[in-house]
């Protein structure tokens, strides 16, 4: 496999975002960026409105004939409503009249950028600063001008200066990264882009490009590896982690095998492998590949732990009981590990003990499939323990989550048939860049 294929493979399984690079002379691509973002702007400056604005309060206004700050009022909620012709001339009139209302001119070049005039945006913009160096926004909204009009130095030079002033703005760290991006500098945009996803956690806009930032950063990174060593047993790895991610299983093995023959000692190697080897339902090979890992590296939690699930489901009740409680006394919190040890429980006819662990499973596991199995388990346990009442229960508790599932696969079968008679294809996936 070549080395460019192989990139580009390991890119398709990295993420299903779509992802392209930007560059500052390219204006197809610009403008890509552009439509990307512009109902992000438009999102943003709707809430940045909301802080800057004042709406004309008497503590902005003190310095103010009760006139201008009427009409101060009027334009900015004929702004707010969307009404930008009588916004615009409402703040020109107040500018004229008094030349030194910093706000004002803000709110004048946010109507005009709104309106597609950037220049008299900027002119607003760097009016508003001369007067009032350190207005909250200003420097933000002159910097997102730039960047609209693809001036991406001079949008750098003004989003940085919000950030100095402002470190707390995650708005102002946002746009940073975005014009980084737009650079094609996602190693700082990821610098930035952390920064204000640690100031507002979980906001989408801010997770979406963060996320973007790092993808292209990765791609970087493992374009740098193929570049510098294509036969390395690195790149066979990360292969074999792309085609494990699209559920490639036989693919995935294909690769970590090449990866071992070059690397046989390397730890994790024969742990991942292994993974496969049982999603691929090989279970002896799973086995073996997870014992050899743990003969290479006797520290490997999950090489111990998904032996001791194996264990489960050869029978082995005292194997499986033994390898999965020590792998939780070295990182407790495994995944399914109490819907596991109840099995092993119940292998070895402890079933109280293994009724405490479903009854756990039910509470906290976030797999449904997981938890329908641990209600089917816990009526079995409660039966053996002659708690008749509490089985029946969890039976029919297991029941009514397997005729959900049931109602649900059923639904999108329906939803299905229904697309393919209307003449309704899936849509396709298409190219990011037809170039």
């Amino acid at each position: 496999m070549s080395p460019a294929f192989a990139f580009q493979t390991i890119t398709n399984g990295l993420s299903r975002c779509r992802l392209f690079m930007v560059f500052p002379n390219d204006p197809f691509r610009r403008k890509k960026v552009e439509k990307e973002t512009r109902a992000l702007v438009l999102l943003r400056r709707a809430k940045t409105l909301l802080v800057i604005l004042f709406l004309a309060s008497p503590f902005l206004c003190r310095a103010q004939s009760p006139e201008q700050a009427t009409a101060f009022a009027q334009a900015t909620q004929s702004m707010r409503e969307g009404n930008l012709d009588e916004a615009g001339a409402g703040f020109a009139a107040i500018v004229k009249q008094t030349p030194a209302f910093a706000e004002a001119h803000f709110n004048l070049g946010l109507v005009r950028d709104e309106q597609g005039q950037y220049e008299q945006a900027l002119a607003s913009f760097q009016k508003a600063l001369s007067i009032k160096p350190h207005l909250h926004g200003a420097n933000l909204f002159l910097g997102i001008t730039e960047f609209r009009l693809n001036r991406l130095d001079d949008a750098l030079t003004a989003v940085k200066k919000e950030t100095t002033l402002f470190p707390k703005d995650a708005n102002a760290w946002m746009w940073l990264g975005v014009v980084h991006l737009a650079q094609d500098h996602p190693e700082d945009a990821v610098e930035a882009l952390d920064k204000a996803d640690r100031l507002r956690p979980k906001d989408p806009d801010i997770l979406y490009h963060r996320g973007r930032a790092h993808l292209l950063v990765s791609k970087n990174s493992y374009a740098e590896m193929f570049k510098v060593d294509p036969q390395s047993w690195r790149v066979h790895r990360v292969l074999a982690q792309a085609n494990a991610e699209a559920e490639r299983h036989v693919d995935a093995i294909t690769e970590y095998e090449a990866a071992i023959r070059l690397a046989p000692k390397q730890p994790g190697l024969h742990e991942e492998l292994g993974s496969e080897y049982r999603n691929a339902n090989k279970i002896p090979e799973a086995e073996q590949a997870f014992e050899r890992e743990l003969e290479i590296d006797p520290n490997n939690v999950l090489a111990k732990y998904k032996l001791g699930a194996i264990a489960v489901e050869q029978g082995d009740g005292a194997k499986a009981k033994r390898l999965i409680e020590e792998a939780l006394q070295e990182r407790p919190g495994l995944v399914h590990a109490d819907y596991n040890l109840g099995r092993a429980e119940m292998l070895l006819g402890n079933d109280a003990t293994a009724a405490q662990h479903f009854e756990h499973t039910t509470r906290i596991d976030s797999d449904p499939d997981v938890v329908e199995q641990a209600w089917y388990q816990l009526g079995t346990a409660y039966r053996r323990l002659h708690r008749v009442e509490e089985a029946r229960n969890a039976m029919q508790m297991f029941q009514k989550l397997k005729d959900q599932e049931a109602e649900s696969s059923q639904t999108r079968l329906k939803n299905y048939e229904a697309q393919q008679s209307t003449g309704v294809a899936a849509p396709q996936p298409t190219q990011d860049d037809p170039k």
